[in-house]
């Protein structure tokens, strides 16, 4: 049974959720689930579209944001958001993916190779099918997106540098299939963890590493528990903003309009937050007693290695090959043969 048809069952619970939905509006103070914590490009994006609500409204609209996975997990606020018993949710693509499948073609290996590769796809048509099909398939409405940066690699160990350096390390990875099937194209089978887990888990050595992008790995302090860093490219990290339809569709439609221009403010400020921020951040790490190297050969046998076995598994899911050739035109890349 589909996500979605889970949902369509839960006619009470729907229903509960109207009413509860009518309260938030009512309030005129919406709550948001974020993920990561405080100083993260989620958190930015947070504040960015509090403040342009706020601007937008008058002061009649204001939302509150909930960091650190305070109201769930990211996987959990779907569901939630999902029924309309949360407001909004800003969480990784990675775990809108399996409630929506066709959003995994921003998680496949080596797509999205810029920010500006992730600005044209996420604001221009692609983007659009992308969020109509999440409303469709999850009941959800995606308002703005966080360009985070790609996800390095890091480790407690030692320098990554090869495939082959990867061989006797413990990664996590979130509960994603296509992030797990990359791993194992390079030879290794990952350990799926919950965001909520993962620093215990990097803290106590039940896994070795992780991979996430600079900013992350500062504001989520993983540099008390990493040592290393990897310079791997293999995915940029979007993390968008979702809305409960129950919510949203519980709005006029001024507000309705606020809502979405309010959202798309907060993606433009993401992308330069990204730019101003990124570069200082790295140094900082540095500064902090991380290692930073970068994979041999341009990463050649990384990108051959996933994008020959990841690729191909995954167009059924994502819409079929014809979707991938269209996201890899909209950035002038060569279609697949």
């Amino acid at each position: 049974m589909s996500f979605l048809k889970k949902v369509c069952t839960l006619t009470a619970a729907v229903s509960a959720a109207a009413m509860l939905s009518a309260g938030a509006v009512s309030a005129k103070n919406f709550k948001i689930a974020v993920g990561d914590s405080a100083g993260s490009p989620q958190e930015a994006t947070g504040k960015f579209f509090v403040e342009a609500l706020e601007a937008k409204s008058n002061g009649e609209h204001t939302a509150t944001l909930f960091l650190n996975g305070q109201l769930g997990s990211e996987q959990d606020t779907v569901n939630e958001a999902a029924i309309g018993t949360l407001d909004m949710s800003l969480l990784a693509i990675n775990n809108v993916t399996p409630f929506s499948p066709t959003v995994g073609v921003f998680t496949l290996p080596y797509v999205i190779l810029s920010l500006k590769d992730a600005e044209t796809l996420t604001q221009g048509p692609i983007g659009q099918e992308l969020t109509e099909n999440t409303l469709r398939d999850a009941g959800v409405r995606i308002i703005a997106w966080t360009y985070t940066g790609f996800r390095r690699l890091t480790n407690s160990k030692k320098p990554v540098e090869a495939v082959a350096d990867l061989q006797d390390l413990v990664i996590r990875v979130p509960k994603n299939e296509i992030m797990i099937e990359t791993y194992k194209a390079w030879g290794i089978n990952p350990t799926p963890m919950a965001w909520s887990e993962t620093f215990t888990g990097l803290q106590t050595k039940v896994v070795d590493g992780q991979d996430n992008p600079y900013m992350t790995i500062n504001a989520m302090k993983f540099y008390e528990v990493q040592d290393h860093v990897t310079n791997l490219r293999y995915i940029f990290s979007i993390e968008p903003l979702i809305v409960s339809e129950a919510v949203f569709q519980n709005l006029s439609e001024e507000d309705q309009q606020i809502i979405l221009e309010a959202g798309k403010e907060a993606t433009l400020k993401s992308a330069q937050f990204l730019r101003d921020s990124e570069a200082a951040i790295k140094e900082e790490l540095v500064a902090k007693g991380m290692k930073i190297v970068d994979p041999e050969n341009g990463e050649a046998e990384f990108i051959q290695l996933a994008t020959e076995a990841v690729w191909p598994k995954f167009y059924d899911s994502i819409g079929g090959v014809e979707k991938l050739n269209a996201v890899l035109s909209a950035i002038g890349r060569d279609p697949v043969q």
